[in-house]
């Protein structure tokens, strides 16, 4: 098989490979290869479903204000390149009980990075975002630098920047294998193979697949969407409905504002098993468990119809401690992207500047806790993620 010659191929156009290939082809006199084993911004990835929660006091803790700073700045510099909408700041409401872990980790983080926000009260919750039913006791957090993010449109973007830039992408076209040797790593596929200096791997939840070091590291969790139909849409439209989070006891709900029109998203914590592959997830949800989201829904939101107008199901790849791995091979010619762990698309253009600045062997502000070995070493402390609370 004849090899190919480039600079640089990134493997996977989903959320992180996108951004890199975006970074990446910013950079004069880089010969840029894209590789992704389905159409140009497909179903299947771990980005779909029409919108994400943004949010800026966010309740990992410090570990992530850096980051999520950082990318706000490179979702308005993606909007303002392609000319497209892509990050709506409508806000960040996150609601649940007074004293709840969460939201008083979001909340010491909003003051000790003097973060925009407000502080409500349960009556002013119930005055000012009366699409919610609150109950007694329960205090809200608006974030005012959050808001919703459109996936699809912002990998679009980045790819259409990317090609126009002069990155080769190739679509519809799995990776077979890849080979580090002396003069380079070889990425054989279905299509042909290259050789490049470098390589960024950025193939989501089909890591493992390509990166066997990953495997006893990641672990699949499966993500449910829901959207439901309100009696008054225009209550759920993006400027009356911030995206919120809420919590009441074991149930979660997080979810968007209108976008279509006619129903607003609003989903429920995962019910399933981990896995250890794609091929295992399940393609969609029981009907026994639409219903029991429905009743949730109903008891969450004011006038909704409790049957989901739209479903899907997708999946992500968790670390053990929710920490992404974020690493460069011994030989330093491979930079691996990877265990986004369900909270990392809001992080994707900062994850991509890392792989264009690890490429290229600039200084990245990389926590050092995402390098592969020190999760390695967790990994024999915390063991697998299970889907609770590690």
């Amino acid at each position: 098989m004849d090899l190919q010659r480039t600079n640089v191929v990134v493997i996977g156009a989903g959320a992180v490979g996108s951004m890199a290939l975006w970074q990446l082809s910013r950079r004069e006199g880089l010969d840029v290869v894209g590789i992704e084993q389905y159409g140009r911004v497909h179903s299947r990835g771990s980005y779909a479903g029409e919108s994400r929660v943004f949010r800026t006091a966010v309740h990992e803790g410090g570990t992530y204000v850096g980051m999520i700073q950082r990318s706000r700045e490179l979702w308005r510099a993606l909007e303002d390149e392609s000319g497209r909408g892509i990050y709506s700041e409508v806000g960040c409401l996150s609601i649940a009980p007074e004293g709840f872990p969460d939201l008083l980790t979001a909340m010491s983080t909003v003051r000790d990075f003097d973060i925009p926000h407000r502080v409500l009260s349960d009556d002013e919750l119930r005055r000012e975002f009366p699409q919610h039913r609150i109950h007694d006791g329960d205090v809200g957090l608006l974030d005012a630098h959050g808001g919703g993010l459109r996936p699809e449109v912002a990998i679009m973007s980045a790819l259409d920047l990317a090609e126009a830039n002069g990155a080769k992408l190739f679509f519809n076209t799995p990776v077979i294998d890849i080979e580090e040797r002396g003069d380079g790593v070889v990425v054989r596929t279905t299509q042909g193979a290259w050789l490049a200096d470098m390589v960024v791997v950025a193939s989501g939840s089909w890591s493992s697949r390509l990166s066997p070091e990953l495997d006893e590291l990641l672990r699949l969790q499966v993500l449910g969407l829901t959207w439901f139909m309100p009696k008054h849409p225009k209550a759920f439209a993006p400027e009356n409905f911030p995206v919120f989070l809420r919590d009441v006891g074991k149930v979660h709900f997080f979810g968007a504002p209108s976008f279509d029109g006619y129903s607003f998203k609003a989903c429920s914590n995962p019910t399933w098993p981990v896995f250890r592959d794609v091929d295992e997830v399940p393609a969609e949800y029981t009907r026994e468990e639409l219903i029991k989201i429905g009743q949730q829904a109903a008891e969450f939101f004011v006038d909704v119809n409790p049957e989901p107008v739209r479903h899907s199901v997708h999946h992500c790849a968790y670390t053990p401690d929710r920490l992404p791995v974020v690493d460069r091979s011994a030989s330093g010619r491979v930079v691996t992207i990877a265990g986004l762990s369900g909270h990392g698309f809001k992080f994707a253009p900062q994850l991509g500047e890392w792989a264009a600045q690890l490429v290229a062997g600039e200084d990245a502000t990389v926590d050092p806790r995402f390098a592969l070995p020190e999760h390695m070493k967790r990994l024999a402390e915390l063991g697998p993620y299970t889907g609770g609370g590690h």
